[in-house]
């Protein structure tokens, strides 16, 4: 049976957390919950208890710079944790601390490398060459590009290289994001809500609103909404199993 699912939510953002469990809990949508610092990463994997939430270590680039304190706590807590994320580069908002953000984004993937079966979601942007170059061809794990935004070269590349995509509901509403969505291979798309940083008639989307994400990446590659759903539940699969499959 096919469920819902999310690979990026941010949980430990949301106004009403208790209540927003509850709706994930009562939809069965497996949620991978991504954090922006190795604190709010512990603090948040404490407290949650259900077995359809994986919290995902995470050091948003953005905040690397004023956090920089917080860098060996997460090369401490890299060994037992499966899901990372929200980590990457972005140099439309942080070009000053490019250097630190390509050293952390480095020394990361190096250390995912040597530990092996790591589940990414990686936010890349303005900086999708600089990750590209840094993931490389032969990645021991999974990598997902968070609501990717570069060139069709450069996703052609990273597809290449057995990287999934997942998609939100803002990128099936713009050109460039539907561009993005048919260009992605059947078996390496994925689905997420990047709540609460996106809107569905100007409220914040919630977990209960997943499949109408499925619907609309349904129209767009001309697929039956059951198919699709068949599909990315199948990819999900994949994506946090053992095995590594390009």
């Amino acid at each position: 049976m096919a469920n819902f699912y999310d690979t990026h939510f941010h949980l430990d953002l949301q106004k009403s957390r208790n209540d927003i469990i509850r709706e994930i809990e009562l939809n069965n949508i497996y949620t991978i919950a991504v954090t922006n610092l190795p604190p709010l990463y512990e603090k948040l994997n404490y407290e949650i208890n259900s077995k359809y939430i994986r919290v995902a270590l995470g050091f948003h680039p953005e905040l690397i710079d004023k956090y920089q304190k917080y860098i060996p706590n997460m090369w401490k807590l890299l060994p037992d944790a499966k899901y990372i994320g929200e980590v990457g580069i972005d140099l439309k908002s942080g070009k000053e601390s490019k250097s630190l953000q390509v050293s952390f984004f480095e020394e990361l993937i190096d250390k995912c490398q040597t530990l092996g079966n790591k589940v990414i979601s990686i936010h890349s942007r303005s900086a999708v060459p600089e990750v590209l170059s840094i993931i490389g061809e032969n990645f021991n794990g999974k990598i997902i590009l968070h609501w990717y935004s570069g060139t069709s070269q450069n996703q052609a590349l990273l597809i290449k290289n057995g990287c999934y995509f997942s998609v939100n509901y803002a990128m099936t509403d713009s050109e460039s994001g539907k561009k993005i969505i048919k260009n992605i291979p059947d078996e390496k798309l994925l689905i997420e809500t990047d709540s609460p940083f996106t809107f569905i008639d100007g409220e914040t989307y919630k977990p209960s609103k997943i499949g109408l994400i499925v619907d609309k990446i349904a129209a767009l590659r001309n697929m039956n909404n059951e198919e699709m759903k068949a599909l990315l539940w199948s990819n999900f699969v994949t994506l946090i199993s053992a095995k590594n499959e390009k």
